[in-house]
């Protein structure tokens, strides 16, 4: 009887062992980096309006003037549109809404502010923003350049009248300190990017803004953003949007000093 009882208990004793091996084998796990919760999330970076009270523009259709000829350039400037209603204090109207505005005009083109401000009482908006896209590689690394002009109804305390400047010759210009707002053949502010992802200030800026818009410790992380042509495409839309309010924070401020 007695080597019958330890012929029993051996087996209950090594599975009683593996069992708490196991059990210490996942505490252990458990307790390692990155097993025990999922990573925090972080909010992105937010842009915010310059106007005192809620504004809302509209965007005419990009000129592709990239020498791409595949480039879809609605879609880009669905991506600029996007962008500025991810600003706070900001609406943006549809593509669509401007140019069915345009059509109801007869306008197949807005070549003058006059024509803009046509476009932009016609959709009751506060101002409108034309622009080009200067540069477009998606191949690796790639390479996005996007000019943009806004030209502001008095609402925004802009005054456009005269003949509509090319952004592309805007971009040329070393210094923003001329578009005040203050005379009428003028946008109120102008920012144009060419951003190439083989600089590296371009690198950083790209990787501070996919923070808290990519998953952490994935498999490519923020060079996501490099990957993709359309994920790029839309960090270059930020780019330009935010450097655009930039210079409308830095307008404002100079048009408040003046009243004084």
């Amino acid at each position: 009887m007695t080597s019958a009882q330890i012929m029993l208990t051996r087996p209950a004793r090594f599975v009683s062992r593996v069992l708490a091996g196991c059990v210490c084998w996942a505490v252990a796990f458990a307790a390692a980096p990155g097993c025990a919760s999922k990573p925090e999330l972080m909010p992105p970076g937010v842009t915010v309006s310059p106007y005192a009270a809620d504004a809302a523009i509209a965007v005419i259709p990009l000129r592709n003037e990239s020498g791409a000829s595949f480039l879809d350039s609605d879609a880009v400037t669905d991506k600029v549109i996007a962008e500025l209603n991810q600003v706070r204090g900001l609406t943006c109207l549809p593509l669509n809404r401007t140019i069915e505005a345009m059509r109801a005009l007869e306008l197949p083109a807005v070549t003058t502010p006059i024509q803009a401000q046509q476009v932009a009482n016609a959709m009751g908006v506060d101002g409108i923003v034309a622009g080009t896209i200067t540069a477009y590689d998606p191949y690796d690394p790639p390479v996005l350049g996007l000019s943009l002009a806004l030209y502001a109804q008095p609402s925004l305390g802009g005054d456009s009248g005269g003949p509509l400047s090319d952004p592309r010759l805007l971009s040329f210009q070393a210094t923003d300190a001329a578009y005040t707002g203050a005379s009428s053949n003028e946008p109120a502010s102008v920012e144009s990017v060419h951003l190439d992802a083989r600089s590296h200030d371009v690198l950083l800026a790209l990787k501070r803004y996919a923070e808290g818009r990519t998953e952490a410790r994935s498999a490519l992380d923020w060079r996501l953003y490099t990957a993709s042509m359309d994920l790029y495409t839309k960090f270059g839309a930020h780019e330009a949007v935010r450097g655009l309010l930039d210079h409308e924070w830095l307008r404002l401020a100079r048009y408040g000093r003046a009243q004084n």
